[in-house]
């Protein structure tokens, strides 16, 4: 397409998905694509292919992108062969290639001058289908370890991004002389928070604000596991500390119970809420240390901000990617991270000495932001420019 100065719009198709860790990431990469054409006066037409019951599906058209559903399988790993070969596999492996055909025909007919897959099962026939059509492809990983997906793509993309140095040698020997380390693309929203704001929006004037602040939160849904360790440590944690709490609608109600039963002196430290919205960058401003999952977003925003952090991983991760998410912090002395069953005390023995040494605390956190990348967004978009039809 051709505007009235003649200048050619930038046509990009959008896959991946499923979860917001593949999600979003895509999502903030087409918006800094598009601000930094905007800045050319240039416009991008972008097309998002997803399945027709990930969370794309609603975030594409949310966000007044085209959105066109596919058929994708999804591939149930497991260490038995015979399991490999079970009839929901086996129905899937089936869907895969009718889903490059779909996809085949949407980016025939799109015409675009690049891809961008981000991950998931649907990046892969959407992935085939642009090799197929020789449209450029760049495959988009974002945690340490390549995901199923990405592994199938790297062979067939112009380019590969990875979040990490460390995943570059889990490449295959034709992807790694392309690839480039842009980091994990986060929202800008998440860096501009002000913890001012968030005293003022959660009403925390009951916090003593010459102790620090912890963060915890185990995602939009909450988790249960965290939850339990906070609240077999939270007397001890109030002592030393002020808590935000974000626990998880389905869990705050008992969580009130149990808060109500705090000292009367420790209650004004103790703010407990089911979900953080608008609200949530300045509440990150505001946390000296941050109790959370270790999912490859979470990572990616809080290394961004250099914030101190206790990761307790998500057991059930796929490829238990979290846990070497957060492995790969601690191991360079970036974060703690608590792995394998975990109590109470872990939890203490972990948040003890952060609270108690400003230094220790600032230590890490220092070492966190040298593996942040809050310029991710704008790496991966020279990557898509740097592959882009021209003609």
């Amino acid at each position: 397409m051709v505007d009235e100065q003649g200048r050619r719009s930038l046509r990009l198709v959008v896959t991946g998905g499923g979860t917001g860790g593949h999600t979003y990431p895509a999502l903030t990469a087409v918006r800094a694509l598009q601000e930094r054409l905007a800045a050319e006066h240039r416009a991008v037409d972008v097309l998002w292919i997803g399945t027709a019951k990930g969370l794309e599906a609603r975030v594409a058209p949310a966000e007044g992108i085209r959105f066109e559903p596919v058929a994708t399988g999804k591939i149930r790993r497991s260490r038995n062969p015979l399991k490999l070969v079970s009839p929901a596999n086996v129905r899937d492996m089936f869907r895969v290639p009718l889903g490059a055909v779909q996809a085949r025909r949407l980016i025939a007919r799109f015409g675009p001058d690049v891809v961008l897959a981000t991950g998931g099962y649907v990046a892969v026939p959407v992935g085939l289908a642009a090799r197929s059509c020789r449209v450029p492809l760049v495959v988009h990983e974002q945690t340490v370890r390549l995901g199923l997906a990405n592994k199938v793509l790297a062979r067939a993309a112009s380019r590969v991004a990875v979040s990490s140095e460390s995943t570059l040698p889990l490449l295959p020997g034709s992807a790694r002389s392309t690839a480039a380390v842009t980091g994990n693309p986060v929202r800008p929203a998440v860096l501009t928070g002000r913890p001012d704001k968030a005293v003022a929006a959660l009403g925390l004037y009951g916090f003593d604000r010459a102790l620090p602040t912890v963060y915890v939160t185990g995602g939009a849904q909450g988790s249960a596991q965290i939850n339990d360790l906070v609240s077999g440590v939270l007397p001890w944690l109030l002592e030393r500390a002020n808590v935000v709490h974000q626990c998880g609608p389905a869990n705050e109600a008992a969580l009130h119970a149990r808060a109500a039963q705090l000292p009367a002196h420790l209650m004004g430290r103790y703010f407990l809420s089911g979900f953080m919205g608008a609200e949530l960058p300045d509440v990150l401003a505001l946390a000296d240390v941050v109790v959370s999952r270790s999912g490859a977003g979470t990572l990616a925003e809080l290394t961004a901000l250099g914030k101190a952090a206790v990761f307790v991983p998500l057991a059930s991760s796929a490829g238990n990617e979290q846990a070497h998410n957060a492995s790969h912090l601690q191991q360079s002395g970036a974060a703690v991270a608590l792995l394998g069953a975990v109590g109470p005390d872990d939890l203490r023995s972990a948040l003890g000495p952060l609270l108690d040494d400003p230094a220790r605390r600032a230590a890490l956190a220092a070492r966190a932001r040298e593996h942040g990348r809050p310029d991710a967004a704008e790496r991966l978009v020279d990557v898509l420019l740097s592959v882009a039809r021209r003609d």
